[in-house]
C-alpha cells in the first residue's frame, strides 16, 4: 500500500494532475481501493470536453484491442449507475464501406472483432441502407459492432470525481513542477503524497519534458436539435487509412447522434498544430465530406464549430505506468483520440501497478520504458 503524506491538513496517498476523463477515471478506481486521492486540475482547455465520446474498439494493434475491448466492457458495467446527464448510449457504430477494397477491410476487421469474442456481423448495401435511411445510396455495405457506444465525457469526469467524496478531493491549482512524488503549485507551494499521477494529456510535456507525446489538432462540429435521422456511430472505414496512417492532415466521415437530437460531426487531424483557432479551410473539408456520405447535412443548421488536440504517443500506444527516472512519478498520458474510451481500463492498470496486484491486461505494450529511458537504436 502506497504510504502518503498530509496535504493541506488532509491525508493523500495520491496526487493526480488533470482532471479529465483519465485523470477521473484513475481517482475513482484509486478511492475504490482505499486509496485518498487529491486531485489538482487549472481548468485549461481539455481533450475531455473537446471530444466526441466515442466508446469504440479498435484493432490497429493487439495490445489497442485488448485495452479497448476491455475498457468499454467496463463502462458497459457502469452505465446502470450513471447518471442521466452522462448520456450514455449503447448504439453501436457501423463501419461503412464504399468500394470492395474497403469492404475487404471490413471483413478482415470482422475477423478480428469476432475472433477477439466482440459481437458484429457485416451487412450488405441493401441491409446498410435499410438501417440507415439518411445515408447517400450506392454504399457498398458495412461493418456493425453492436458494443460500441457513446458518452458526453465532461459529464461523466464530473461523476466519477464526485462519486466518492470521502476518499476524492478535488483542488483547483495549478501544477508548474514535478519531481517524482512532489509538485509544485503556482503560488510556490510543494505537495508531496505517496505518488503523483500525471494524467493531463498534451499538457504533460510542460511539466515532464521527456514524455514523447505529439498534439493532433481536431475539428468538431455540432448541429441544431433535429429529429433522429441516424441511430448508430457512422464511420467510414477509409478512416482507418486517412486519420490513422498518414502524417498529413486528413479528414474523415464520423457521426453521432446525440440524444439530445443533435448530430456531432467530425473527424480532421493535423499533426503538429497547436494553434486552438479554427481552420475555416479544414473545417470546410471535413463538412464536405460528411456531405458525401449524408446528404441531407447540407440542409441543417449547425451552431458550434471548436477544435482540441489529441495527445499521441510514437507508437499510438497510451504510456501507463511509474516513469522510469523518477521514481514516485506515474504516466497515464498518450491516449490520442481514445482516451474517453480507454479510460476505465487505464485506471485499472495503472491502479494495478501503483498496488502490486495482477494486471487485468498484459503491460508491456504501456509501459513508458519503451520511450523513456530506453536505449538509443542505431
Amino acid at each position: 500500500m502506497i504510504q502518503g503524506t498530509d496535504i493541506r491538513g488532509q491525508a493523500a496517498d495520491v496526487i493526480i494532475i488533470g482532471g479529465g476523463i483519465i485523470g477521473a477515471a484513475c481517482a475513482d478506481e484509486l478511492a475504490s481501493q482505499g486509496l485518498q486521492v487529491c486531485v489538482l486540475d487549472c481548468q485549461r482547455p481539455a481533450a475531455t470536453a473537446a471530444g466526441m465520446g466515442h466508446l469504440v474498439v479498435l484493432d490497429h494493434s493487439p495490445a489497442e484491442l485488448a485495452l479497448g475491448e476491455y475498457s468499454v466492457r467496463l463502462w458497459r458495467e457502469l452505465a446502470p449507475q450513471m447518471p442521466e446527464n452522462c448520456a450514455m448510449r449503447n448504439n453501436g457504430t457501423l463501419w461503412l464501406a464504399c468500394n470492395e477494397e474497403e469492404m475487404a477491410e471490413a471483413e478482415r476487421k470482422h475477423a478480428a472483432l469476432s475472433e477477439f469474442g466482440l459481437a458484429c456481423e457485416l451487412m450488405s448495401g441493401a441491409a446498410l441502407a435499410k438501417a440507415e435511411p439518411s445515408l447517400r445510396p450506392g454504399l457498398f455495405g458495412a461493418l456493425r459492432v453492436t458494443g460500441d457506444g457513446i458518452l458526453y465525457a465532461p459529464n461523466a469526469a464530473r461523476w466519477l470525481l464526485q462519486r466518492q467524496p470521502e476518499r476524492v478531493r478535488q483542488q483547483h491549482a495549478e501544477v508548474v513542477e514535478v519531481q517524482g512524488n512532489r509538485v509544485r503549485l503556482a503560488d510556490g507551494q510543494w505537495l508531496q503524497a505517496g505518488a503523483v499521477v500525471l494524467a493531463n494529456g498534451i499538457h504533460a510535456r510542460d511539466l515532464c519534458p521527456d514524455v514523447p507525446l505529439h498534439a493532433k489538432k481536431g475539428h468538431l462540429l455540432i448541429t441544431d436539435r433535429y429529429p433522429i435521422q441516424i441511430t448508430h456511430t457512422l464511420v467510414e472505414l477509409g478512416y482507418v487509412t486517412s486519420a490513422h496512417k498518414g502524417n498529413g492532415p486528413s479528414v474523415a466521415f464520423n457521426v453521432q447522434q446525440r440524444p439530445t437530437g443533435q448530430l456531432f460531426i467530425g473527424s480532421s487531424r493535423q499533426f503538429d498544430n497547436e494553434d486552438p483557432t479554427i481552420d475555416a479551410a479544414m473545417l470546410g473539408r471535413m463538412l464536405r465530406r460528411a456531405m458525401d456520405f449524408l446528404p441531407d447535412l447540407g440542409q441543417m443548421n449547425g451552431i458550434r464549430s471548436w477544435t482540441g488536440f489529441r495527445s499521441a504517443s510514437p507508437d499510438g500506444q497510451p504510456l501507463i505506468g511509474e516513469h522510469p527516472e523518477q521514481p514516485g512519478l506515474w504516466l497515464a498520458v498518450g491516449h490520442e483520440g481514445l482516451g474517453v474510451t480507454t479510460a476505465t481500463g487505464t485506471a485499472k492498470l495503472l491502479a494495478a501497478q501503483l498496488l502490486h496486484t495482477p494486471p487485468p491486461l498484459d503491460l508491456d505494450a504501456f509501459l513508458p520504458q519503451r520511450f523513456i529511458g530506453a536505449p538509443a537504436h542505431a
